[in-house]
């Protein structure tokens, strides 16, 4: 057993991690030799499902065990389970990572270790910093403390600052095979072969999204409707509805996903203020100072679920690229396997009635619509443009 079991078809990376959790250990015990293979500075870079955050969660346990990373001490189990008093995972809720939560990260990364070997901070979507957060977390990496380790985990190398990954020892990843993603499902979540074949190839390699849909029918749905949406642009009227239908669905996607937490939060906020308090001089209402508080956490939700709306939209569409992929394969013939092979009907219908430079300019659409998200253009007006440029594609 070890802490990487959960890295999918990633072996460069798990031998390059491998090799830094041996040296830092040598490092720890006050023997420097093979110590270059360790440094205070990580890039964990690939594609969205690659597994960017399992690895640096993993390397991060592996630096906090005395055997590397044997994946059932005290020190993995906390670190992976995220109870390690001296592994901070940072990850923006919003759809910026806030300057004040740099700070933060410089203050913890100066600290000695309390329990463990390393201070280790893990930042995941480091890409969404703003300019000024970057600059402010440029001294960590400039100016490391000993024992101080900070991951970073981004789509890119080109999502940081020069600055950044210019000191940092990078690790790509891959989109892992679907096979070997089927293969983790079956094995470790006891999914049934051939849903986990369907669930690893409808997700492109996602694993986080493959569990999601090999187990849950309402994902299922979720998928099947947003693939429904090549046959029903017949006109504008119907590309117009069918692009509110799609927005409509990620916010209600992102309103269930974070409904019950919002809820919890606004309740514990609420009885650490003194909430529902009884007694000589309560006089009910908002507690003395809560206003500002309960204002700051509903901004905070607000962003939040912003952000869950939109990794949802984002989703949808790379599900229709790969729909329009598909159509693209059957009209080059090129025999490549199709990714929603269970619509392979309906995208040879399409393919049929349309020539393959249509099918690239709608590619082109989708693609155009995930950048203009990117770029914060509003959701609705995004996907309309969309809609209407793949029914006239």
């Amino acid at each position: 057993m070890s802490v990487f079991d959960d890295l999918v078809g990633q072996q460069p990376v798990v031998a390059q991690l491998q090799a830094a959790a041996d040296a830092a250990g040598r490092i720890v015990a006050g023997n420097d030799r093979g110590s270059s293979a360790m440094t205070h500075a990580w890039l964990f870079t690939g594609p969205p499902g690659s597994g960017r955050s399992v690895a640096a969660r993993a390397f991060a346990a592996a630096l906090q065990c005395e055997q590397g990373g044997c994946g059932h001490c005290a020190a993995c189990t906390q670190a992976l389970g995220g109870t390690h008093p001296d592994v901070a995972v940072v990850v923006p809720e919003g759809l910026h990572l806030l300057v004040n939560d740099a700070r933060e990260v410089i203050l913890r990364s100066s600290r000695a270790p309390t329990r463990g070997r390393w201070q280790v901070t893990l930042i995941e979507d480091a890409d969404r910093m703003e300019e000024r957060t970057s600059n402010t977390l440029l001294k960590a990496v400039e100016e490391p403390p000993p024992h101080g380790v900070l991951l970073l985990c981004a789509p890119s190398v080109e999502d940081l600052l020069p600055t950044i990954r210019s000191r940092c020892r990078l690790v790509p990843l891959r989109t892992p095979p679907f096979e070997a993603v089927a293969e983790v499902l079956v094995r470790r979540d006891g999914i049934d072969p051939a849903m986990a074949a369907f669930a690893a190839r409808a997700a492109q390699g996602h694993i986080g999204r493959a569990r999601r849909l090999a187990r849950d029918e309402q994902a299922r749905r979720e998928r099947s409707d947003v693939l429904s949406l090549p046959r029903s642009l017949q006109g504008i009227g119907s590309a117009m509805q069918a692009a509110k239908d799609l927005v409509d669905a990620a916010q209600a996607e992102a309103a269930r996903l974070t409904g019950d937490r919002d809820t919890a939060e606004k309740e514990a906020l609420s009885t650490a203020l003194g909430g529902g308090a009884t007694g000589k001089g309560y006089t009910g209402g908002t507690p003395r100072g809560g206003a500002g508080a309960l204002k700051d956490l509903e901004k905070r939700q607000k962003s939040r679920g912003t952000r869950t709306s939109r990794d949802a939209l984002d989703r949808a569409l790379v599900d229709l690229a790969a729909f329009y992929r598909d159509v693209l394969t059957i009209q080059l013939r090129t025999g490549t396997a199709l990714i929603h092979d269970d619509l392979g009907e309906q995208a040879a219908t399409i393919a049929r009635a349309t020539s393959p430079e249509s099918t690239v300019r709608r590619i082109d659409a989708v693609l155009a619509c995930r950048t203009a998200l990117e770029g914060n253009v509003a959701p609705l007006l995004a996907v309309e443009s969309m809609a209407l440029a793949l029914r006239t594609g």
